[in-house]
């Protein structure tokens, strides 16, 4: 090999030679691929980023399209302008492509363009996993979009309440549309949390420890974290509320054991964090933009990451004052109001420690700032009408009028739209590689500001006054109309500057003038590169003495780590989550259509069940699993390979020679929100057990001991397996491990087994509630077996074709993962059910 392309060469040529080679070695192998094919293959981080946020503006344009279309049904009383049929569409997809079509997919696409480029790596820990978020998100969420078109829309509102939303009161697909749709959105989100979480913990900077990461970094930790833990109670519930829909399965039939009161408490498990998700990775470019335009440093870092980990922790403790009127205990209602009151202390912590920053340096009130100080006009006044609602009295006389609409405005726009807004001005330059056109974007902040105010403080007037949400005409309320038209007025107001700030990205993006590198001045790592930021962002990765942007020259030269790519691989430096000490080199896939494959896989599955053809469902199960087969290539290799000189004196080994690998951490994750998943369904078999008014239920069909025999086989089977796994993983010999494997995978098979006989002995899920628990509580462990049963067939795969020897372990370590936790859920299940029959 040609030295100059040898990072681990002690030959020094001609410096600009060298370096010239490395960036040219480095983009031939992380750009896409050109043409059409290059759309549909990539997995580079920086370009599945920018298709999140660029998808996510369409569809926000969308959804700011049909607030204007509300805005002129209610500028007068009789609303001529739209039937009430289409009305209850148009605000249900108004709030549903906000909160799931833009707020999430626009903060998921900021995390993936830009925590590689703050951390100082070169992609994201899983970079076909971003791929696939990406297309479920475009084709969940233009399903969802096109259900307007064709007029079958939901209309039960974005937080679908039942009975509202049961087959008997929404009796077409409306409400399939949005629980089929939003739930394969989430699986865009569930794939950014994992992604996001693994990549901050083991992809950043070497020598980088958490304590001196950037803090966008915590912030971005805290929503992922917070992503893993709150969407699947969401996901539960519409799994559960489809599934009554599609098969009578009584989970809110109060008649047959169920209580319409879990949805709503699955529904706000999640919603409330929600908003909290949405504020952290805004608070996070605040905390990035609002030092560099004051020329400072953040004010009380330490103080910032303690009020991020106290938001965290305290968000998942206030769904219930969305429910304050739903006739909850009083001593409930104090302990959630309280915990409503306490959430603003960590908020007011970082407002405070901003107000301080601005308040030490010296502010630079630049198109970015403009927005900054929107944001604190606007959340503030969010952040106090919030404390409001927080207190039950006044919740009582306010629940369910304009005034929790506007308050909810505030909140949102103030503390996510507006610092994003700031965001996308901050870093165009850096996606771009252009200075925006003067004038333009300044009369666009303008606009939004008045128009934004001018919009929903009114609205809170009209919420005092009694006006309560979802109405579509008010013929009898003279005294609502004028503060309603003055809202309309000031709405278009709003959008024509949201027009105005599109129609600046476009001019900056098509006509600005070429910008310098740092133009603001930054001394952080996301500018040290040039503008536009290349494919592979750095050309070495940074080590302990190169932190910062004043890195630009060495990195560039190849004098950081990992210089190049002289293996043609596309390779990052993994690390160990707490101290940040290199520990291995992980080697990243490739463009591939996998991912395009996989999401239409999953889609047909969706697709099916929206179309009520049941029977075709396998096919897109089978397609998926195939797809998931593929899947597991990356994980093994076949050839032991030599330790990787990194840097003079550090070498260090590929990651299929290590156990601590980016996928058995991203597995860690998973299993975190598969356990808050199946946590929410035990919440749900407590609550109807205990709440719901038409229980105990009727006595049961099912035969004691022969169930209690067949759950004994099901625990002993999934526990060979589990033993299985150990031994396959810890012995890493290829015939010990095919002998092991072997075992493992006729265990899974004997436990599934065990598990549909037990299934075949239930009562008829129609019948009660808790037959219907049963079933789905069964069905919980029967799919985690066929995964554990998947990884089991993998390594036993990867020990016949060579990809185990003493120094690698291919899929081992993840089955012993799933295997663990399929054997822990199903013994609480399985007793859980036995105990459901003794008390019976």
């Amino acid at each position: 090999m040609d030295p100059m392309f040898d990072p681990a060469s002690d030959v020094a040529p001609n410096a600009p030679q060298r370096a010239l080679a490395l960036h040219r070695q480095l983009d031939r192998t992380w750009s896409d691929e050109p043409g059409w094919r290059g759309f549909f293959t990539s997995v580079n981080h920086g370009t599945i980023g920018l298709r999140f946020m660029a998808t996510s503006f369409v569809f926000f344009a969308i959804g700011g399209v049909l607030a204007m279309l509300i805005r002129a049904q209610l500028a007068t009383r009789d609303g001529a302008f739209l039937d009430v049929e289409l009305y209850n569409q148009i605000f249900t997809m108004h709030g549903s492509i906000m909160m799931f079509l833009f707020a999430i997919p626009m903060l998921e696409g900021l995390a993936l363009w830009l925590l590689p480029k703050i951390l100082g790596a070169r992609d994201m820990a899983f970079p076909r996993l971003s791929a696939l978020g990406y297309w479920c998100y475009l084709f969940g969420g233009t399903v969802i979009v096109l259900s307007l078109v064709a007029g079958v829309a939901p209309d039960g509102g974005w937080f679908m309440y039942v009975p509202l939303a049961d087959s008997t009161h929404t009796p077409g697909i409306n409400a399939d549309v949005w629980l089929l749709g939003v739930t394969f959105v989430e699986i865009s989100a569930m794939a950014a949390a994992v992604e996001i979480t693994v990549t901050i913990l083991r992809c950043r900077a070497a020598h980088m420890p958490l304590t001196r990461m950037p803090l966008m970094g915590w912030y971005l930790l805290g929503t992922a974290v917070m992503m893993l833990v709150g969407f699947p109670p969401l996901i539960l519930g519409s799994i559960l509320l489809e599934v009554q829909r599609a098969f009578d399965w009584p989970f809110f039939d109060i008649a047959r054991g169920g209580d319409p009161l879990l949805w709503q408490h699955l529904f706000w498990l999640f919603g409330h964090p929600e908003v909290y998700i949405i504020f952290l990775p805004a608070a996070g470019a605040l905390s990035t933009i609002i030092p560099i335009m004051s020329r400072t440093t953040i004010l009380g870092y330490g103080a910032i990451v303690a009020a991020i980990a106290g938001l965290v922790f305290l968000s998942f403790g206030l769904w219930v004052h969305h429910m304050f009127t739903v006739g909850i205990p009083h001593m409930a209602l104090a302990f959630f109001s309280a915990a409503s009151a306490l959430v603003a202390v960590p908020t007011a912590i970082q407002v405070f420690a901003w107000i301080g920053t601005l308040w030490d340096g010296k502010v630079s009130f630049r198109l970015p700032m403009l927005y900054v100080m929107g944001f604190f006009l606007t959340f503030v006044l969010g952040g106090l009408t919030g404390v409001m609602l927080a207190m039950v009295p006044f919740n009582w006389q306010a629940h369910d009028t304009a005034f929790v609409t506007a308050h909810l405005h505030y909140v949102l726009v103030g503390g996510f739209v507006f610092p994003m807004l700031a965001a996308v001005s901050y870093w165009m330059p850096l996606i771009c590689g252009r200075w925006r056109v003067r004038g333009l974007g300044e009369s666009a902040f303008w606009l939004i500001l008045i128009g934004f105010h001018g919009t929903f403080f009114l609205m809170h007037l009209t919420g005092l006054l009694g006006m309560p949400r979802r109405v579509a005409v008010y013929p009898n309320n003279p005294e609502w109309e004028w503060l309603n038209l003055i809202s309309s007025i000031f709405g278009m107001i709003m959008s024509a500057g949201f027009a105005l700030f599109a129609f600046d990205v476009v001019m900056q993006w098509l006509f600005g003038r070429r910008s310098w590198r740092n133009p603001w001045g930054a001394p952080t790592l996301d500018w040290a590169m040039p503008v536009p930021a290349p494919s592979y962002n750095f050309a070495s990765l940074p080590g302990p003495r190169q932190p910062d942007s004043s890195a630009l020259l060495p990195l560039a030269r190849g004098e950081g780590l990992l210089p190049g790519a002289p293996r043609d691989l596309r390779e990052t430096l993994a690390l160990d989550a707490g101290s940040g000490r290199p520990d291995h080199v992980a080697v990243l896939a490739k463009s591939t259509m996998l991912p395009l494959f996989t999401s239409a896989a999953i889609g047909s599955f969706f697709g099916a069940v929206l179309a009520g053809l049941y029977w075709l469902a396998p096919v897109g199960i089978v397609l998926t699993l195939i797809a998931a087969w593929k899947w597991g290539d990356i994980m093994g290799s076949t050839t032991d390979h030599p330790d990787v000189r990194v840097a003079p004196g550090l070498t260090l080994p590929l990651h299929w020679q290590t156990r601590n690998t980016l996928a058995r951490t991203g597995t860690v994750a998973l299993l975190l929100a598969d356990g808050t998943l199946y946590a929410s369904l035990l919440f749900g078999v407590g609550f109807l057990s205990v709440v719901a008014p038409a229980w105990p239920a009727p006595a049961s069909g099912l035969s004691t001991l022969p169930m209690a025999v067949t759950a004994a086989l099901a625990l002993a089977a999934m526990a060979v397996g589990l033993i299985a796994a150990h031994r396959a993983e810890a012995l890493r010999d290829r015939a010990a491990g095919t002998t092991w494997a072997g075992i493992g995978l006729a265990a899974c098979l004997v436990a599934l087994v065990a598990l549909a006989g037990l299934a075949l002995g239930l009562d008829d899920p129609r019948r009660h509630a808790r037959d219907a628990l049963r079933a789905v509580i069964l069905g919980f462990a029967v799919f985690h077996g066929v995964v554990t049963a998947m990884l089991a067939l993998r390594s036993l795969a990867d020990a016949r074709g060579g990809r185990t020897s003493w120094a690698r372990r291919g899929a081992a370590p993840i089955w012993q993962l799933f295997q663990s936790f399929w054997l822990g859920t199903s013994a609480v299940s399985l007793t859980l059910v036995a105990a459901q029959e003794v008390l019976s």
